[in-house]
């Protein structure tokens, strides 16, 4: 039997997926009938071959889900992420149904059908799946993890993934020490394999061995690594470790190398021209749905200010390339607040900021005017934020990479807006680097589209608003 079947996290998946195609199928027939139950001809045309099209419905939804990732083995999204990962992957996999009821008319069954499934679809299986991770033991879901060092490297997961929410996809089963190394983990956690590594690693079920040893030259046990991949278990480094469990990329595990042949980095034509399109749809829509507001706020600063006062703010800022454009945003400080040129960094409680500004920074509608530079092309709708050349020039001194959040255009929204909080000072754009590389590295239109959803928590909750 595959080796996938034995992992309790992959069974308990596998189970997860089978009731979610079950409830796919159930929601179309439930669907057809609430529709038409009042038209007897009609349900019975559309319960026609009614088997047939739920299978297909259901297996195109589910395909969708799979690509972006709901079924992995390490649930680390709040309910929230959960929600927009599932939405998002309904979007996409509506779309993939009415791209199959053009190619097959046999299988149409009708718009409202359609949406009503839809919306069924989507209460049932979140429902299902709150019930289910009740149900289910946490540790079940977790990947065991076999770390190949003990030295200063593999302390790391001790020191910077202490905390338990950042150890919710995965549990170490131990460290395994290697010669010529300084071991600095505690005795409890260490693990001294009495048989060839392979054969130890199959014995205790391990699904992943982490690289972390300090000096990989002659330290790595090849032939055993060798034979734990041909088995199914993944092998990964450190640093992409720390990347794909903390979502960002651990500048003091980085180096060019790395870099270099990690992969990402997406900047073939087709991204680029799915990335603008995308920007021109969400910008146009944005823009359309929330221009009484701009002309609320607009209203709300003139009546503050007064007459002759600039309702308005125009701001240097570093975009992609290192070339500069003007950011537009609506003025939330006073007129005076850097009359002597000097850039600073806005704190808690400014009191540069005023009444308006104060509300409009909470709720984000300050940041409404960049959809013009969205619209222009100076800027992305999910991207790294824009610095001032003045703190860029600073910050590329002093940190390490800083320059490579430039690759991409600016975003008005960004993966380290969703993940850290404001950032005043110099740690903290040391800290933000970290998340706007792995957006830098990993970002894809499906990336974007998650972003944009889970934006709405951070505009509702004003989360990290400054």
């Amino acid at each position: 039997m595959f080796r996938l079947l034995h992992r309790k996290a992959n069974r308990w998946l596998l189970l997860l997926a089978a009731v979610d195609m079950v409830l796919l199928g159930l929601s179309l027939n439930l669907a057809t009938y609430l529709r038409y139950l009042s038209h007897p001809d009609d349900l019975a045309k559309f319960s026609h071959h009614m088997p047939e099209r739920s299978l297909a419905f259901a297996a195109i939804m589910l395909l969708a889900l799979v690509a972006l990732g709901h079924y992995q083995s390490h649930m680390r999204t709040s309910w929230f992420g959960v929600l927009a990962r599932q939405a998002v992957g309904f979007v996409l996999g509506g779309l993939g149904v009415l791209i199959m009821y053009y190619v097959l008319p046999q299988a149409y069954v009708g718009r409202g059908v359609l949406a009503i499934a839809l919306i069924m679809a989507f209460a049932l299986m979140i429902g299902f799946r709150a019930v289910f991770m009740r149900m289910v033991d946490a540790d079940a879901m977790q990947r065991r993890v076999l770390v190949l060092g003990a030295g200063q490297r593999a302390e790391q997961i001790h020191t910077r993934m202490r905390r338990h929410a950042d150890r919710v996809g995965f549990h170490v089963v131990g460290f395994v020490p290697r010669e010529n190394e300084e071991t600095r983990i505690s005795a409890a956690y260490l693990v001294t394999p009495e048989m060839p590594l392979y054969q130890w690693i199959l014995r205790e079920n391990v699904d992943e061995i982490v690289v972390g040893v300090d000096d990989r030259r002659g330290g790595l046990p090849m032939e055993d690594l060798l034979e734990c991949r041909q088995n199914g278990v993944d092998i990964i480094d450190l640093a992409t470790f720390f990347e794909r469990e903390s979502g960002r990329v651990q500048l003091s595990l980085t180096d060019p190398s790395w870099l270099v042949f990690s992969g990402g980095f997406d900047a073939t034509p087709l991204r680029r021209a799915s990335k603008r399109c995308s920007d021109l749809v969400v910008a146009a829509l944005v823009l359309l749905l929330t221009w009484p507001l701009m002309l609320l706020v607009a209203l709300a600063i003139r009546i503050e200010s007064g007459a002759g006062q600039p309702i308005l703010y125009r701001q240097e800022r570093v975009g992609a390339g290192g070339k500069t454009f003007q950011l537009i945003k609506f003025r939330s400080m006073r007129t005076d607040a850097e009359l002597d040129g000097v850039a600073r960094w806005a704190n808690k409680d400014d009191d540069r900021v005023t009444r308006v500004g104060r509300f409009t920074r909470k709720v984000r509608l300050d940041e409404l005017p960049q959809l013009w530079n969205v619209l222009k092309g100076e800027m992305s709708f999910i991207g790294p934020r824009p610095e001032r050349p003045q703190f860029v020039l600073d910050l590329g001194q002093k940190i390490r990479y800083y320059g490579l959040r430039h690759c991409l255009k600016p975003g008005l929204a960004g993966w380290a807006q969703l993940r850290y909080p404001y950032g005043a000072s110099e740690a903290d754009a040391e800290e933000k680097l970290k998340y706007d590389l792995y957006y830098v590295k990993n970002h894809n239109l499906l990336f974007d589209m998650l972003i944009l959803f889970q934006t709405v928590e951070v505009v509702l909750f004003g989360r990290g608003a400054r």
